[in-house]
């Protein structure tokens, strides 16, 4: 892992973007980039002939009134862009970061994403974004976008940061679980973090997951991890969260979506439930 991507808005969840993007960088020695995309909504002025509803005269003057606001909103625009970038770069910093890339180009996040992730190796988007303190028991709009059309692993992560010392895999037996796996063999960072892998299961299906778990943790060990793998049985998203508070876990990976995804639709309907209750990390692979 050599570049992790954090795209913040400023919101209250940049804080918890910025720590646990910093985590990663220093458990992985990646260099961080902060992607701020100004919308470029905010600097649109509407030009549209008026003169019909309220007449020449006021209409000019109207168009005037907006074009000043206009400016006036764009230099605020501009002054909030630079606080937030400086507000990132001292918190990563202070996180022990040397080298941040700030980048802010002005459009739309899901447009600018792509010319960005194509270098990074991890996505790092908060739960939710600008408008945190409405709805809140909904993800922000852009986590399912950027999920559904981005290759790259992304954390999607919580207001606030809690040291992880524990981390638990929810490993299904899909492709994108054994992608899951091969991430973990293949990372270094996480030598001192204690794993879990667990695998859920129905009744009728307990036999076949259980080897499917027999063979995943056989991988793990053979790479040199040790881990405390588990199968449980019950309703994936209840099982999943009662352990994650049972074992105190930190941080979640898994799949976003599984053996039933809806292809380019909608983030599995279990991911979902538990980035909405979930108070940890999720890493999200597809």
């Amino acid at each position: 892992m050599k570049t992790i991507l954090l795209c913040s808005d400023g919101s209250a969840f940049a804080d918890g973007i910025y720590r646990y993007g910093a985590w990663f960088a220093r458990q992985f020695q990646a260099q961080a980039q902060v992607l701020f995309v100004t919308d470029i909504r905010q600097k649109v002025v509407s030009t549209g002939n008026l003169s019909g509803s309220i007449g020449l005269g006021a209409s000019e003057q109207l168009l005037s009134d907006l074009v000043n606001l206009e400016h006036e909103k764009a230099k605020l625009n501009n002054k909030r862009a630079r606080l937030i970038l400086k507000n990132a770069d001292q918190v990563l910093k202070a996180e022990g970061l040397t080298e941040v890339e700030i980048t802010n180009p002005t459009g739309f996040l899901v447009d600018c994403f792509h010319d960005f992730e194509a270098e990074a190796d991890l996505v790092v988007l908060g739960r939710r974004g600008e408008a945190a303190e409405f709805a809140s028991g909904h993800l922000g709009a852009n986590v399912d976008r950027i999920v559904r059309s981005t290759t790259k692993p992304c954390l999607v992560t919580p207001q606030t940061f809690t040291p992880i010392e524990r981390l638990l895999v929810a490993y299904d037996g899909s492709p994108t679980g054994k992608q899951i796996l091969t991430f973990l063999t293949n990372a270094h960072g996480f030598k001192d973090v204690e794993i879990h892998l667990l695998t859920v299961a129905k009744p009728d299906s307990e036999a076949i997951r259980s080897q499917e778990l027999a063979a995943a943790q056989h991988q793990l060990q053979q790479a040199g991890l040790t881990l405390t793998a588990s199968i449980l049985i019950g309703d994936p998203e209840q099982v999943i969260a009662q352990y994650i508070e049972h074992h105190q876990i930190s941080l979640l990976l898994m799949g976003a979506y599984g053996h039933r995804r809806i292809r380019h639709l909608v983030i599995g309907s279990t991911t979902v439930q538990l980035l909405r209750s979930s108070q940890i990390p999720v890493l999200l692979f597809r």
